[in-house]
């Protein structure tokens, strides 16, 4: 990836234009346009999640990573876990965080929290967190974490 700043008097300095430019619209493309929408909203250290019979306040550094079962979304954090309903692409959206990444199809992590990264079948990776947490990913996902490893 390559970047390229350009002034440009006709542009208000508190709205800048940002333009992406690929051959098309590849999904490296599309991660810097999410985080782009992600980067304008207003950055909260907590997040709400909506229980059975509760809403709890979750501090976001804590979390862990979030993982899809049985239609329940798993909200591992260092102080426990937690079950809502919520879709994993709503939860990641609301987390408007740049240190969480999708590493399959049902999980999101929080690289903060990762320790290592070790081999596992057929080109997936395992990754080893905080409190002893597991998780896979997936081999569509490693080379998007790598990329963000600065691998």
């Amino acid at each position: 990836m390559r970047k390229e700043f350009k002034v440009n008097n006709q542009i208000s300095a508190s709205h800048p234009l940002v333009t992406i430019q690929a051959e098309s619209l590849t999904d490296e493309a599309k991660a810097i346009s999410d985080y782009l929408d992600r980067f304008g909203q207003l950055q909260v250290s907590t997040i709400p999640i909506k229980s059975d019979d509760q809403i709890l306040m979750i501090k976001i550094d804590q979390i862990i990573m979030a993982d899809i079962q049985q239609n329940t979304l798993m909200i591992y954090s260092v102080d426990g876990v937690y079950q809502t309903t919520e879709t994993l692409k709503r939860f990641e959206q609301r987390l408007n965080r740049a240190h969480f990444i999708q590493v399959s199809k049902h999980a999101i992590l929080n690289l903060d929290h990762l320790h290592s990264l070790s081999n596992s079948f057929s080109g997936n990776m395992m990754a080893k967190l905080t409190n002893g947490y597991k998780t896979s990913v997936s081999r569509k996902y490693v080379k998007a974490l790598m990329e963000c490893l600065g691998l």
